[in-house]
This record gives structure tokens, C-alpha cells and sequence, in this order.
């Protein structure tokens, strides 16, 4: 008898499934049928996905005939390459089909024994793929090229340079002549004895007293 897998993903740690177990978790008929990961899109050595699809490790959980229902189309990957290649390993490799909630045109149970329906569905599939990589690829362009307009009118990025406290040289100059201890100086700055060992190890790359 077939059987009918989910599978869910988020990109990190910091991200929730809950959005997907819901849409998914009504469609099975045993809850242990959903595999799940918290990965990058970019990195699709996933432990989850591996155990459903098989790898040179192990033998894929789906048998012929199953069906793998997904949220959306890029829990597959991030790029047209990648999703076009599991895809064909589902459909084709592993003959079983795949079910993208979002994309009802991408429901190959619905072709199920007919050419001209998977046919659909393969197409579909390569045009919404290659979109979704063309559109990533158009807005790190747009990104780049916004970062170099802005650098060109003179916007500075990434952390600002941090400044010298008000007399920081001088009250520094007497706690490494031991006039002064280290308490002190925080005490002249306006700082805490911690901010001002950070900021010896910031300005100076740490400075040693002076032996006297």
C-alpha cells in the first residue's frame, strides 16, 4: 500500500514549523510520516531529506508509488538546479509523486498514469523553479547595486569606527605610569573598569604599565 510523507523545513534554528506542521500534519494518515530539518537552503546535506530520498549512505524511506507532500516548492532547495534535480529524483528515480500545497498545478497524484499530466507538471515545474532562481540571482543584483550606489555617495557600511574617549590618551598615560590605577581611570572617562581594559585592547591593542 502507498504511503503518504510530508516533509518540512526552515532555514534555521531561529525559525518555527508550526506554519508548515498545520498545513501539513491533516494530510497524514500516521504522524510519524512527517520528516522535518533545520537547515540551510544552501546547504542540502540534510539528514531528514536523506533518510526520505536515500543517499550513498542509505536506502530511501519512499517506495515506488508514494507520494511526498511539501508547503511550498523551495523547501526542495534555493536554486533552479537543485529543485529540478530532486524533482526528477522523486518523480522519475524513485518513481513517486510529489504534492506542493501552494502550487496546485504541482500535484503529480493528479496525473497519476498519464503523460500528458506529468508532462504538465515537469514543465510547470522548470518554469516556476528557474523564476524563483532568476528572481534570488535579481535581488542580490539589486542589492550589490544598491550598496555601490550608496558607497559611491559616500555611505559607510558595516561598523563605524569606534573614537577615543574625551582625554583618553592622557588618562591613559598615567595609569601606564602607575600615577593613577585602573579604577581611577574608568572613574576620569566616565566607564566602567571593564569598558576601559576593552577599549586599551580596542585603541592600543593593549598596553602594558610601565615599569617604574
Amino acid at each position: 500500500m502507498a504511503t503518504t510523507w510530508a516533509y518540512a523545513r526552515v532555514s534555521t534554528t531561529d525559525q518555527n514549523l508550526d506554519r508548515q506542521l498545520s498545513a501539513l500534519m491533516p494530510l497524514l494518515e500516521d504522524p510519524r510520516n512527517l520528516i522535518t530539518d533545520k537547515a540551510s537552503g544552501k546547504d542540502f546535506d540534510r539528514r531528514g531529506w536523506r533518510s526520505l530520498v536515500g543517499s550513498d549512505m542509505n536506502a530511501p524511506m519512499m517506495r515506488e508509488g508514494d507520494t511526498l507532500i511539501m508547503v511550498s516548492l523551495d523547501r526542495m532547495g534555493r536554486n533552479y538546479t537543485e529543485i529540478r534535480e530532486n524533482w526528477l529524483l522523486i518523480t522519475q528515480t524513485l518513481k513517486c509523486n510529489v504534492r506542493i500545497l501552494d502550487m496546485p498545478l504541482l500535484d503529480t497524484t493528479q496525473s497519476a498514469g498519464s503523460l500528458d499530466g506529468r508532462f504538465i507538471a515537469d514543465l510547470v515545474l522548470q518554469i516556476l523553479s528557474y523564476t524563483a532562481e532568476k528572481e534570488r540571482l535579481n535581488i542580490k543584483a539589486r542589492a550589490a547595486a544598491g550598496i555601490a550606489t550608496a558607497k559611491a555617495k559616500g555611505v559607510k557600511f558595516g561598523r563605524p569606527n569606534a573614537t577615543k574617549p574625551a582625554g583618553w590618551d592622557g588618562v591613559v598615560e598615567l595609569w601606564q605610569k602607575g600615577d593613577i590605577t585602573a579604577t581611577e581611570a574608568a572613574r576620569r572617562l566616565n566607564t566602567t573598569n571593564m569598558t576601559f581594559y576593552r577599549n586599551l585592547h580596542r585603541f592600543w591593542g593593549g598596553i602594558e604599565k610601565k615599569e617604574g
